[in-house]
């Protein structure tokens, strides 16, 4: 069915940030202004957000709110669409990124270096991961997809602390690589199909004679995805990135940027090559329960709490990939409930650890060490953050009612059946991640006060609105998941429907 309009929404939705980026680069003058106007701006790009969220009907299939030029680079043997849409899948996550972007610019408050130049460089991060959820044409999935890594690279690299010129370039590097696998493999599928477009590609991989060997061509787009999210052992520069990195650097990173790894081996990997993924449904699994353990038990190891937060986003990471693994099913019926719960996974795994990290890079500012052995006693001189850190804490560990718990007992039900026993295991990585949570909040928040923190602040009004953000966001999804959680459904049916006919047409 061809899909052809123009509402602007999305257009909107993806460009506005970069507008307000231009805006600020050229007119906007003085530190307070920048900050205002930014702010003024997200705020809008998030009601934008929610709008795109509710406008999507879960009873219509197929992509809305489409805005589509077909000849927006009219070359014929290069046709690029300018093509952006939603479907249930990418729904949630623009409003994901709207509400991070939101976040990102309060907790940006103050910065004090080069501040216009910094919010310039946060906005076009927010344009690129929008464009990544929208894009349904490969050329311009691609420029996003490599357009994030430039803001990225300076502010880590800028405005960062430690080793940040280290951590910046190492992330570029392990990027960059994975681009570079994606790159080659979408040029394998234009020359095989003649076509960028993404609704069009699954039914045409299945009927074109391919350049190179499908598997090989699966192989490449998923090392990028991996790379991304990240996979053991391709994960060693999240945990440098997210200690170096400033605090809504580290927002938006383990908010949206991880998850366009796992946004890509759904949409990409599964829903365009359906047989490939059922076969090597096994090894997905395998890497699933080992970034599940693996990140838990480096995690209990850590006394630095942004890596401590940053190696528990490689196991939480590890969720995502065993309810992928679902697509495999039993006796040729394969299962919707494991893909929603990896895209559950998703979008509350953004918004509790965009809180903990939120949470720590104001409990530095004001504490002046992440040093989990220096603190204690916290609770008392600052209510407010203990209290959103308790909720943020208890939800990555899966406390019912909360959205940490909707999203991963999710993936289990929908993965249990099919594979039991690294499911087993993996549920196993809950109880360590109680071990570490219990006990980072008793060693920062409770205990024997400490004379040195006997004069510290409290969160301030400006502080406490992302914060309070959030919060909501993560016990709205555990109390009623439903909102969410019937959308991803509506996305993902499509993809086990087209998995679960090539496994009963069999060989």
């Amino acid at each position: 069915m061809e899909i052809t309009g123009f509402g602007g929404l999305l257009t909107a939705v993806v460009f506005l940030p970069l507008a307000g980026a231009i805006i600020i680069a050229l007119f906007v003058r003085g530190d307070r202004n920048v900050r205002v106007f930014a702010g003024a701006l997200t705020l809008a790009e998030l009601a934008l957000s929610i709008i795109v969220f509710v406008q999507f009907d879960t009873g219509t299939p197929g992509y809305q709110l489409v805005d589509k030029f077909e000849d927006w680079i009219p070359v014929d043997t290069f046709p690029v669409q300018y093509f952006l849409a939603v479907d249930g899948l990418s729904a949630p996550m623009v409003l994901l990124t709207g509400l991070l972007g939101m976040v990102s610019v309060f907790a940006s408050w103050n910065v004090r270096d080069r501040v216009r130049e910094y919010f310039v460089w946060l906005l076009i991060l927010q344009t690129a991961v929008m464009g990544v959820f929208t894009a349904l044409d490969f050329f311009m999935f691609f420029l996003f997809w490599e357009l994030e890594l430039v803001p990225m690279f300076f502010l880590i690299s800028i405005w960062g602390s430690g080793r940040k010129e280290y951590s910046a370039m190492k992330f570029l590097i392990f990027t960059i690589l994975g681009g570079a696998f994606m790159l080659v493999g979408i040029l394998a599928l234009f020359f095989s199909t003649d076509t960028f477009d993404m609704t069009a590609m699954p039914a045409a991989i299945q009927t074109a004679g391919l350049v190179m060997p499908v598997g090989l061509i699966f192989a490449l787009f998923f090392l990028a995805f991996a790379i991304k999210l990240p996979i053991w052992p391709l994960h060693t520069w999240l945990p440098d990135a997210h200690t170096d990195a400033p605090t809504a650097v580290s927002v938006m990173l383990a908010g949206v940027l991880l998850k366009m790894g796992g946004y890509g081996m759904i949409r990409i990997s599964a829903g365009m090559f359906p047989e490939v993924i059922s076969d090597v449904a096994w090894l997905i699994v395998t890497a699933g329960v080992i970034n599940v353990l693996y990140g838990a038990l480096v995690t209990l190891r850590q006394t630095d709490l942004k890596r401590l937060i940053a190696f528990s986003s490689v196991s939480h990471m590890g969720f995502v990939l065993i309810g992928v693994s679902s697509v495999v099913g039993v006796g040729g019926v394969v299962s919707p409930v494991g893909l929603t719960g990896a895209s559950l996974q998703m979008f509350t795994h953004g918004t509790i650890t965009g809180l903990l990290f939120l949470l720590v890079g104001y409990m530095y500012e004001k504490a002046h060490t992440r040093y989990i052995a220096d603190l204690g006693g916290l609770a008392t001189r600052m209510p407010i953050l203990a209290s959103a850190l308790v909720i943020a804490g208890l939800a990555s560990l899966g406390l019912p009612g909360t959205s940490g718990f909707v999203s991963e007992i999710t993936v289990f039900l929908g993965t249990f059946e099919v594979w039991s026993w690294p499911t087993a295991l993996a549920a196993f990585g809950i109880v360590l991640t109680a071990g570490y949570i219990l006990w980072l909040l008793q060693r920062t928040l409770f205990g024997p006060q400490k004379e040195r923190f006997a004069d510290i602040g409290d969160a301030t009004f400006l502080e406490a609105v992302p914060i309070a953000a959030l919060v909501i966001a993560v016990l709205a999804v555990g109390i009623y998941p439903a909102f969410i959680s019937d959308v991803f459904t509506a996305g993902v049916e499509p993809i086990t429907q087209s998995i679960q006919q090539i496994a009963r047409a069999g060989p």
